[in-house]
């Protein structure tokens, strides 16, 4: 068990654990926006449509302070793109709760959506930058458990809460988003990557701290790092035309992002169509409770031994069985008529969602220059915002039309996510060692003054 323990979890710097700390935290008190149609239905006695509407707004928001939140990070620093979301976030939810006008409140849902739509890609650049090659597969994993036992927390947490008060309830999703933020100021260094003075306007000095960190948890693990390219003076050349326009130019990435997308338009259904599916055959809203439930369960209960199922296995071929499960599990609720049935189904679902998981984030640290690492993974973290449109939108046409049939269009979509990344994995492995030998030619600027 002692092996295990340090196999899954050892090896990590101290910064990783912090950031990993954050993440917990802020995900079990971010419960505020799960509750945030039944706030504006209940207490401030909105219609059903006008509330939904004004909770699209925070969809909206979210997809701006995705792409926001990437290129400050990259431009501004990982550090402080995160204090800046995280204490705008916390003042933003005391704002709403306190709010009274109709417009007021819209403002604040849609500021606070693009406060919690920025951290995403910084976070995940930061854990990039500290951490050596050979360790993200476990990072990532780790940082999805903990995200998935936040979220198992939060719902637990705020049915509590939201009984005593909704007042209570945005007081304290904000009290912990300030926890998350002191976390960040205390104790997480800048880990941007150098950059030459005039590109992307970060500062010359930025990351000595991160790439120090970085470089001693390399050594520790007898791997180099992915450091960007230095010139004599430590400074990074800038990649032609870096920023957003890069990653959407980039034809491999791209293809990733896209079979990404299909895979997260199939994992919306679980908080879109689904309760519909549920109520018409007949079971209770807490039925789909005890399923979301489960489905949490399961992946706090089994996350932590995926990587040591998968660490010789090609990753593309680890998506193409992700998706495959996924496909068998929602394409087999065409013929759903039981509770049992469905929590089989969400069995097989979530087991292709937590394979996943650590390949998609390996994937998106091979592929992203570390120069504008932020601004891909900005780019990737829209697809979760398209999904939970586009999953509502025509899954609502397509059920009302067809209804279950409804459930064999998704196991076809995920059978094509499926056969598309074994057919892009190759172009995708080419890129990916074409990269880490530009990277190999490069030198890093490590310092050696941290731990």
């Amino acid at each position: 068990m002692r092996a295990w323990l340090r196999a899954t979890t050892g090896g990590l710097s101290r910064t990783y654990w912090v950031i990993w700390a954050g993440i917990l935290v802020n995900r079990a008190g971010g419960f505020a926006v799960l509750f945030l149609s039944l706030y504006l239905t209940g207490p401030r006695h909105l219609a059903p449509a006008l509330a939904g509407t004004i909770v699209g707004g925070y969809g909206i928001g979210a997809a701006g302070g995705t792409l926001l939140g990437g290129v400050l990070a990259d431009r501004w620093g990982r550090r402080r793109t995160l204090l800046l979301a995280h204490f705008a976030c916390a003042a933003l939810l005391l704002a709403l709760a306190t709010a009274s006008g109709l417009v007021t409140i819209t403002v604040c849902v849609a500021l606070i959506g693009l406060a919690q739509g920025m951290p995403g890609p910084a976070f995940v650049a930061a854990i990039i930058d500290i951490t050596p090659e050979a360790a993200r597969p476990r990072a990532f994993n780790l940082q999805f458990w903990a995200f998935n036992l936040g979220l198992a927390a939060a719902g637990l947490i705020a049915g509590a809460v939201a009984r005593l008060s909704f007042l209570l309830l945005f007081v304290s999703d904000a009290a912990t988003t300030l926890a998350t933020a002191l976390l960040i100021l205390l104790w997480v260094p800048e880990s941007l990557p150098r950059t030459g003075a005039g590109w992307g306007g970060a500062e010359q000095g930025s990351a000595e701290q991160g790439s120090a960190e970085q470089g001693s948890a390399a050594r520790e693990h007898g791997s180099g790092t992915d450091g960007a390219r230095t010139d004599g003076a430590g400074a990074l050349p800038a990649p032609a035309r870096a920023g957003i326009r890069t990653a959407l130019s980039d034809r491999v990435f791209m293809t990733f992002v896209g079979l990404s997308l299909l895979q997260a338009v199939l994992y919306a259904q679980n908080s879109t169509i689904l309760p519909l599916s549920m109520a018409a055959d007949h079971i209770a809203p807490s039925g789909y409770g005890l399923l979301m439930s489960m489905a949490g369960l399961l992946i706090v209960l089994g996350q932590l031994f995926v990587p040591a199922l998968i660490r010789r296995r090609l990753k593309g071929s680890v998506l193409a069985l992700s998706l495959a499960s996924m496909a068998v599990g929602y394409g087999a609720l065409t013929l759903a008529g039981s509770l049992g049935f469905y929590l089989a189904c969400a069995t097989v679902w979530t087991a292709g969602a937590m394979l996943a998981a650590p390949p998609n984030a390996t994937i998106m640290s091979e592929l992203a220059p570390a120069q504008i690492r932020a601004r891909y993974q900005a780019v990737f973290y829209l697809t979760f915002s398209l999904a939970s449109f586009i999953a509502p939108a025509l899954g609502g046409i397509r059920w009302q039309y067809l209804g279950s049939w409804h459930w064999l269009l998704c196991g076809a979509l995920g059978l094509i996510a499926c056969v598309g990344h074994l057919a892009a994995s190759p172009a995708r492995e080419r890129q990916v060692v074409l990269r880490g030998a530009q990277r190999a030619d490069s030198r890093p600027d490590l310092i050696d003054n941290l731990s």
